[in-house]
């Protein structure tokens, strides 16, 4: 598979950042999302936040319609400089963050039918963007082991990076490389043992398979 970036999103201890580093992930997610079995609090964030201090990888703060008050506070203890909007956040809100800190901005797209694509449009601000699954009544808005139309995403032209995301696992990442050409892959619960619990032995088998070790 040709090297794309790859991010583990939901992780909550040093021994998964330690298996990510191994295997050459890139990125790592720190969920701060109350109804999330991945949630973090601050203090375990800024612990492994500042483990990976001189670390090649790089942590993602994930919110979901945080005040932006509340994200500013974040931002300013932990020195996060990327965060990924996994909500109804607007370019408005991403302008706001990036006039004020050193940031660089993943804003996610829910993605359901052609026409979702629209979004993109109205988020010029965002320095990348992440198509996920869009979240019915009752699903969290990320997470939830689900898949999206990935044709959808066949042949289109975006003018910034992009990561894919929703139900991605050893099974059918190898539908992406065929199909697809993303700048980077986002995988949760794929790697997962149970919700929440990440499986060093699924990160290490998922990522030999993807051939970036």
């Amino acid at each position: 598979m040709k090297k794309v970036k790859i991010k583990i999103c939901g992780v909550r201890e040093i021994a998964t950042i330690d298996c990510c580093i191994d295997n050459n992930v890139e990125y790592f997610g720190l969920v701060f999302f109350e109804k999330s079995v991945r949630n973090i609090n601050l203090e375990l964030a800024l612990k492994l936040i500042n483990y990976v201090n001189f670390k090649d990888i790089t942590p993602v703060g994930v919110f979901v319609n945080k005040p932006i008050n509340d994200l500013r506070n974040i931002i300013k203890r932990t020195r996060l400089n990327h965060v990924q909007l996994h909500g109804n956040e607007n370019d408005d809100y991403i302008s706001i963050l990036k006039k004020e800190f050193n940031i660089k901005v993943v804003k996610s797209v829910g993605i359901k039918k052609k026409a979702d694509l629209k979004k993109i449009e109205e988020l010029s601000n965002a320095d990348y963007l992440l198509f996920d699954y869009k979240p019915e009544i009752n699903d969290l808005p990320g997470g939830n082991a689900k898949k999206f139309d990935w044709s959808l995403l066949q042949h289109i032209k975006i003018n910034k990076p992009w990561f894919i995301s929703g139900g991605i696992n050893i099974s059918n990442i190898e539908e992406i490389d065929k199909n697809l050409i993303p700048y980077g892959i986002d995988i949760s619960s794929g790697v997962e043992e149970k919700p929440g619990i990440k499986s060093l032995n699924k990160i290490t088998k998922l990522l030999e398979k993807l051939n970036v070790k």
